[in-house]
């Protein structure tokens, strides 16, 4: 904005300069922040909240959670807890420049690297439901796939800026990054964590393709990519076995064995109809649809407050990827590329990641182990969704000060 001198009338020139330069000054004064962004992202927490509350009420009465008897709302209060713990982080997170995220990325890929070997080491590594993916820090587990998430979105837009004049090149522009991602889903395969896998890989080739990266190269490693993902379910029996498990979930051998989650769900959507039975009125989470508090919240929805209230979630997480780009296009206007193509990059994960849970929770995707952001159960999920808000709203704060004329 150009810098003008306002005309005060029955004032000196010296008065109208000075009050011109005071209020340049004094950016902070103005909007500093997107207000409607937090208040959107705390209420779903806090809708999540009260749904995880509903959702996971009978679970102390089920053997799997015996040791939680008479403790209904344990989950409630731990994922409180949790919330509260992220809002404190986000603040602090809020309050880093995005220059010093851009410096740092590299570094921090590293550490998540390392973080998720550490996960794959017997005694170090905790286990749950057959998976190595967790960390414990005896408060809670710590996912160290979870901050990959938001470790790749910084570190693909850092590798893009510096790597701008090469993005044509499939050596230089691409391959030191797909080595990388390789790196990184050797590690999460190792848990096993495909899901996270691929969120990884949809974050980074979405900012490389956002960065300009050749549309030809673009298509063909896509395709390859696919081929990829297919090799790796058609060698793993497990996977597999839910793939033709999804495809026909109804046949009596699959409601009861592989596809017993999809199934449930589905009947969960389909008690729940236009309004809903009511909230705390869920069956299906009566020891019915394993992972209800978690993976499934989404069914629990569905079936408490019908098509009306998984419409409203829709709305709620489109108008937040919406936000999202919104942002970065503002910050890619204003010369900052690096904020814009990471503001994008949040966008790209949380879209993602809520396409995948909820086409899991609706069948139109093979069963897999991701959370839905911001309201299903889950300490690391929740902060390190936070952590990348967070870094959005930064960015977002970064912008205002710049159209206005103030420094950082």
């Amino acid at each position: 904005m150009p810098f003008q001198i306002p005309f005060k009338f029955g004032g000196s020139a010296s008065d109208a300069v000075n009050s011109a330069i005071a209020a340049r000054a004094r950016p902070s004064r103005m909007m500093e922040y997107d207000q409607p962004l937090v208040w959107v992202v705390l209420l779903m927490m806090l809708f999540g909240m009260v749904m995880v509350y509903s959702a996971s009420i009978a679970l102390p009465d089920s053997p799997k959670f015996a040791y939680l008897q008479g403790k209904n709302n344990y989950f409630l209060v731990r994922q409180a807890l949790f919330i509260a713990i992220s809002m404190v982080t986000g603040l602090f997170v809020f309050r880093i420049p995005v220059a010093t995220w851009q410096r740092f990325a590299p570094l921090m890929f590293v550490a998540t690297l390392v973080l998720l070997g550490l996960v794959l080491i017997p005694g170090v590594g905790v286990v749950v439901n057959g998976a190595r993916r967790w960390l414990s820090l005896k408060v809670f587990n710590l996912q160290p796939s979870e901050i990959m998430k938001v470790v790749s979105v910084l570190y693909a837009a850092d590798f893009t800026v510096r790597k701008q004049q090469f993005m044509h090149k499939l050596t230089k522009g691409f391959m030191p990054m797909a080595a990388a991602m390789a790196l990184v889903g050797a590690l999460l395969m190792l848990e096993p964590d495909l899901g996270a896998f691929g969120v990884v890989v949809c974050i980074s080739m979405g900012i490389l393709f956002l960065g300009g990266f050749n549309m030809i190269w673009f298509g063909g490693i896509g395709a390859v990519l696919v081929l990829v993902f297919s090799t790796i379910i058609a060698l793993s029996p497990f996977r597999r076995a839910r793939m033709f498990a999804y495809m026909n979930p109804w046949e009596e051998d699959n409601a009861l064995d592989k596809a017993y989650q999809l199934t449930h769900s589905l009947i969960a959507f389909g008690r729940g109809e236009i309004f809903g039975v009511g909230l705390g009125g869920s069956v299906e989470k009566l020891h019915y649809l394993p992972e209800a508090h978690t993976d499934f919240i989404m069914a629990v929805i569905g079936e408490e407050l019908g098509l009306v209230g998984v419409l409203v979630v829709i709305g709620l997480f489109y108008w937040l990827v919406k936000r999202a780009f919104d942002i970065g296009r503002q910050a890619i206007a204003l010369e900052q590329h690096f904020a814009g193509l990471a503001a994008k990059g949040v966008g790209i994960w949380i879209g993602v990641q809520v396409f995948i849970n909820m086409g899991v929770n609706l069948g139109l995707l093979p069963t897999k182990g991701l959370t839905l952001p911001l309201m299903s159960y889950g300490g690391s999920g929740i902060l390190f969704n936070c952590v990348g808000l967070a870094i959005l709203l930064r960015i977002d704060y970064e912008n205002r000060v710049r159209m206005r004329g103030g420094r950082q």
